[in-house]
């Protein structure tokens, strides 16, 4: 009787809906090879990311480890995370002065484990953080500065940035993000005679790099990186980073606006590498959106077209999102789907124009707290849950890549 209960007991369990079964497939990293190993014979990179609090949480520092071989730091590579306003009004030649300790903590961590990193972001116009860098004296309360002046405050940024990482840790950051975002999203945004669709506003404000450094920024600042890279002598790929990509009028404005990098260098160098694809896939923060076909569509034809320009790619910040936690199964499937009908056969010719895929929805948002990270990444769209445990959509993706 009582083998026969617990027989019962084993299959009531095993036909409960899709709840632990359909949700996790392992529960830690080690149950499994390092998924990179499996991905680097298709050409690209398997990256993840991390931010400087992260590095306390040794579950995730370890599933990092284990399974990615390119990392991106969240933010604190990035310049509002960087500049330090006291050492810049401080400064004898009037040029940006920079705090690295928590980055340099970051790219030592990836050194010593081996890892490569993706360098995100040099300019970005989301700049509510540090618009003092526009003014004269590095003051607020003061007026803009001259154009002149804030284009040698960006080449001087750019050039001390790449620098630094580069001496103090040569040969770890293998690419940057020159510029992040630069392109409007509806007409109001940019410019109409402008095919590039450069924002010239960002949520009814000014974008300041525009407006005080010049309608060439992007252009520029990608002449600035060049010059360094070229300078140290180094091979740092650069990229220019934006979402939505995969959405048809968004990768022709991209399209045009590499074309025009390509251009401005008066001695002909190639200023741009590649295009850095972010990858959020589906509705912000409602399942509507998510999850369809012709997503998988979208992404492949843009890998294509900038491909055909002979251009590298990147997904440099994946979530594929999902808000409906009956959905599992489903969404393990897209995900599957994705690698092997997209990311995989990108790279099955002799070209191989996709060079990394980097997620960024690595672990689930908490169920109903509906904040950014909720919204971007989503409460059930991620490689681990909220415990971090493997869930089904890892080890599909696991098992495509292995090619089981």
């Amino acid at each position: 009787m009582t083998r026969l209960l617990i027989l019962m007991t084993v299959l009531l369990l095993c036909l409960l809906p899709a709840l632990s079964c359909a949700e996790l497939a392992g529960t830690v990293s080690d149950d499994y090879e390092p998924m990179y190993t499996f991905a680097e014979p298709y050409g690209f990179r398997l990256g993840g990311a991390f931010g400087f609090w992260d590095m306390q949480n040794a579950v995730y520092m370890d599933f990092l480890d284990d399974h990615f071989n390119s990392l991106t730091c969240t933010n604190e590579t990035k310049a509002y995370s960087l500049l330090d306003q006291n050492a810049c009004r401080r400064s004898e030649d009037g040029m940006p002065r920079m705090n690295f300790t928590n980055a340099d903590k970051m790219i030592a961590w990836c050194r010593e484990h081996g890892k490569g990193v993706r360098g995100h972001v040099l300019v970005w116009d989301a700049v509510m953080q540090y618009p003092w860098f526009f003014h004269e004296g590095y003051d607020e309360k003061k007026p803009f500065a001259d154009p002149e002046v804030n284009r040698a405050r960006l080449a001087s940024y750019i050039d001390q940035v790449i620098t630094h990482f580069e001496e103090k840790f040569p040969g770890v950051i293998y690419c940057w993000d020159v510029v992040n975002e630069a392109i409007g999203d509806s007409a109001s945004d940019w410019r109409a005679d402008d095919p590039r669709h450069i924002r010239i506003v960002r949520d009814g404000r000014p974008n300041f790099f525009q407006a005080y450094v010049g309608d060439d920024y992007v252009e520029y600042a990608f002449l600035c990186a060049r010059n360094t890279v070229d300078r140290l002598g180094k091979d740092i790929r650069l990229f220019y980073n934006d979402y939505n990509m995969f959405m048809k009028e968004k990768r022709s404005a991209a399209a045009a606006l590499a074309e025009s990098i390509r251009s401005y260098d008066p001695d002909g160098r190639p200023l741009i590498d590649g295009i850095g694809m972010q990858g959020y896939l589906g509705g912000y923060g409602v399942q509507e959106g998510c999850l369809e076909d012709h997503l998988i569509t979208d992404v492949k034809e843009t890998i294509a077209l900038f491909s055909s320009m002979g251009l590298e790619v990147q997904i440099t910040e994946m979530a594929v999102r999902n808000f409906d936690k009956s959905k599992a199964e489903l969404h393990a499937d897209f995900y599957g789907r994705l690698f092997s009908e997209v990311f995989m056969q990108a790279n099955s010719g002799e070209s191989r124009p996709l060079t990394a895929v980097c997620i960024w929805g690595l672990v689930d948002a908490p169920e109903g707290k509906q904040d950014y990270v909720y919204k971007m990444n989503s409460p059930y769209g991620c490689f681990l849950s909220t415990k971090y445990e493997i869930k089904t959509c890892f080890d599909r993706v696991y098992h495509v890549l292995k090619g089981e």
